[in-house]
C-alpha cells in the first residue's frame, strides 16, 4: 500500500468514526446541561464547597466565578511547583524556579500546556498528578461551560442568567471527561501505550495522572491530554515518543480523541437551540477547513524538490518513520486546528509552506473545530459577525437564532475577535524589538521570524505547540508567555459571557422574509469567507514576511 493511499484511508476512517460519534455524544452532552438531576457524588461536592446548585447566575457572576476558580488554580499550581522538593514522591526534583513556575501555572490553567521544560527532568510525581494532570481536566471543562453559557444566551429570553458555573463545570468533568478518559486510557494501553506506575493506579487513571520517568502511567495522561486538547507531555519528544505513541493505531486514536468532543459540540448546540440543522452547518464548516488544513500540509510535505527529499519520498526530516508523511501531516493539521498542541513530529522542520499552514491553522482562531468548548464559542461569535455582515450586504435583518445582532452584540463580538491577535502580535513585536528575547532566535531570516510568530500565536490561541528553533526557556519568555496566555484565554471568555448576557436579555423575534437563513449552504460559504478574510487582514504581513518569503525564496 502506498503512503498516499494509507493517508487517505486514515482520514476516511477518522471521518466515519467521528460522524458515528457526532449524534450520540452531542446529544449526551445536551442532556447533561438540561437535566435538573444531580448525581450523588455531585451533591456531596456541592455540600463540601458550600455551593447552591439551584442558583442561576447572571453573566457577570458567571464570569467572576470562572475567574476566581482559575485564579485559585494558578496560585495553587504555582505554589505546588515552588515547594516540590518537600512534597512526597518528588522523584528527587528540586523546586521549580519562579519564572518557570509562573509560566507553567498560567499554561496549564489556560489549557495551553506550553512547556519550557522537559517533564521527566523537572517535575515530580505529586506536582504532575495533583497539579498538572488535574488542570488537564478542569481547564478543558472551563472552555466547554463557556460555550454552554453562550448557547443559553441564544435560547433564553428576557434574562441575563446563564446557569451555574460550578454545576456546569462539575457535570462536564464527572459525566464526560472522566468516563471518556478511562475508556480511552484502556484502549491506548491495549494498543501498546505503557501504564506501569504502581502507586494508586486507579486514582492516577481517573485523574489523568501524569507520566513517571520510566514511562507510566502514560496511557492515562495521554488520553486526557488529547481528549481535553492539552498539549503537555512528560517526554520532550511528546507523541513522537514510543512510550506515548507506539504505533499507527495509537497515532490514529490520539487524533480521534483530540477531535471527538470539539466535533460533537455543534450537535449539542443544535439540540439545545432546537434546530439540528444549525449544528450541521457549523460542523460542515469546521470539517471543510480541517480537511483543507490536513490536505495542504500533506501536499507540501510530499514535495520532492531536491535529492534528499526524492530519496526519502518526501520531507521526512523531523518526522517519525513509524508514521511517515501521512500520519505526521494528519496529526499536525489536527493538533493546530484544535488548540491541542501535542505533536508527533517537529513542526520546525516542516517545509516552509507546510509549517506556514500549521501557524495559519492557529491564526484561524482555533475554531475548526478548535479547542474543547473554546472552538465552538469562537465559531458562534464568528457566525454572529457573519450574520451582521450578510445582513448589511443584502439588506436583511441581522438576526441569529431569533436574536437581533445589534451594536451592543457587535461590540462584544469585535472585542473577542481583536483580543487574541492583539496579544499574539504585540508579544511577537516585543520579542523582536528587544535584544534579550531576540537572542533566543536560533535561525536567521524569515524562518526565525516564523518561529517567533508561531510561538506567540500558539500561546495566544492556547495551543501549546512550537517551532523548536526558538529558545523560550528564559526568564523573559516565561514571564511574557504567561501574561499572553492568561490575557488571551480569559479576556475572550469574558467577552463571550457578556455577549451571552446581552443576547439572553432579548425577546426572540419571529422569522420573516428578511431573516437570513443560517441553516443553508450559502451561509456556510459566507462563514468560511469571513473566517479566512479576517485572518488574512489580521496576519497577512506576518505571514508574508515569514513562511511566504521563506517558501518563495
Amino acid at each position: 500500500m502506498s503512503s498516499s493511499l494509507a493517508g487517505i484511508l486514515q482520514i476516511v476512517l477518522l471521518v466515519v468514526v467521528l460522524a458515528l460519534c457526532y449524534k450520540p455524544l452531542g446529544d449526551y452532552m445536551a442532556r447533561i446541561f438540561t437535566s435538573d438531576k444531580h448525581l450523588r457524588v455531585e451533591k456531596g461536592f456541592y455540600r463540601f464547597v458550600g455551593i447552591d446548585p439551584e442558583a442561576d447566575q447572571r453573566w457577570g457572576t458567571y464570569a467572576r466565578s470562572l475567574l476566581a476558580f482559575s485564579g485559585v488554580c494558578v496560585v495553587f499550581l504555582y505554589l505546588l511547583q515552588r515547594i516540590q522538593e518537600w512534597l512526597p514522591y518528588d522523584n528527587g526534583m528540586s523546586n521549580v524556579s519562579p519564572f518557570l513556575a509562573w509560566n507553567t501555572a498560567a499554561s496549564f490553567v489556560t489549557n495551553t500546556n506550553w512547556q519550557n521544560y522537559s517533564g521527566e527532568s523537572t517535575m515530580g510525581y505529586t506536582v504532575q498528578m495533583a497539579g498538572l494532570a488535574v488542570q488537564n481536566f478542569v481547564s478543558a471543562a472551563v472552555g466547554i461551560v463557556v460555550v454552554i453559557a453562550l448557547i443559553r444566551g441564544f435560547v433564553r429570553q428576557k434574562t441575563d442568567r446563564l446557569g451555574n458555573f460550578w454545576v456546569d463545570t462539575t457535570r462536564i468533568v464527572i459525566r464526560v471527561l472522566l468516563p471518556l478518559s478511562v475508556i480511552g486510557g484502556v484502549i491506548l494501553m491495549a494498543s501498546g501505550v505503557i501504564d506501569n506506575f504502581n502507586l494508586t493506579h486507579l486514582i492516577s487513571t481517573l485523574t489523568g495522572g501524569q507520566q513517571t520517568m520510566v514511562g507510566g502511567p502514560v496511557a492515562s495522561q495521554e488520553v486526557i491530554k488529547e481528549l481535553g486538547n492539552n498539549g503537555g507531555g512528560f517526554f520532550n519528544a511528546n507523541s513522537a515518543h514510543p512510550f506515548e505513541n507506539p504505533n499507527g493505531f495509537s497515532n490514529w486514536f490520539e487524533i480521534f480523541l483530540l477531535l471527538v468532543i470539539p466535533f460533537a459540540l455543534p450537535r449539542t448546540f443544535g439540540k439545545l437551540v432546537g434546530d439540528n440543522r444549525q449544528g450541521y452547518i457549523l460542523v460542515a464548516v469546521m470539517a471543510f477547513l480541517w480537511l483543507a488544513a490536513v490536505g495542504g500540509i500533506s501536499f507540501f510535505e510530499w514535495q520532492h524538490a531536491g535529492t534528499a527529499l526524492q530519496t526519502a519520498g518526501g520531507a521526512m526530516e523531523g518526522k517519525e518513520v513509524r508514521f511517515g508523511i501521512p500520519g505526521s501531516s494528519l496529526f499536525a493539521g489536527s493538533t493546530t486546528v484544535t488548540s491541542t498542541g501535542a505533536v508527533n513530529s517537529f513542526h520546525d522542520s516542516f517545509t516552509a509552506f507546510g509549517g506556514g499552514i500549521a501557524v495559519f491553522d492557529m491564526m484561524l482562531g482555533e475554531v475548526v473545530p478548535g479547542g474543547v468548548g473554546a472552538g465552538m464559542y469562537g465559531m458562534l461569535v464568528l457566525a454572529v459577525v457573519t450574520v451582521f455582515i450578510g445582513g448589511l450586504m443584502v439588506g436583511r435583518t441581522p438576526e441569529y437564532l431569533g436574536k437581533k445582532i445589534r451594536p451592543t452584540e457587535m461590540k462584544w463580538a469585535s472585542l473577542y475577535i481583536l483580543c487574541t491577535p492583539t496579544a499574539a502580535l504585540i508579544g511577537a513585536a516585543l520579542a523582536l524589538g528587544f535584544s534579550v528575547p531576540r537572542a533566543s532566535i536560533l535561525n536567521s531570516g524569515p524562518h526565525g521570524l516564523t518561529e517567533i510568530v508561531y510561538a506567540f500565536t500558539s500561546m495566544a490561541n492556547n495551543n501549546g505547540s512550537a517551532f523548536a528553533g526558538l529558545t523560550t526557556a528564559t526568564g523573559w519568555y516565561n514571564l511574557a508567555g504567561g501574561v499572553v496566555m492568561l490575557i488571551a484565554r480569559f479576556a475572550p471568555e469574558i467577552f463571550v459571557l457578556a455577549l451571552a448576557g446581552s443576547l439572553g436579555r432579548q425577546q426572540k423575534v419571529p422569522v420573516s422574509l428578511g431573516t437570513l437563513e443560517t441553516h443553508k449552504p450559502l451561509f456556510a460559504v459566507l462563514l468560511v469567507g469571513v473566517i479566512i478574510i479576517l485572518v488574512g487582514l489580521t496576519y497577512f504581513p506576518a505571514l508574508a514576511l515569514g513562511p511566504f518569503a521563506e517558501g518563495l525564496h
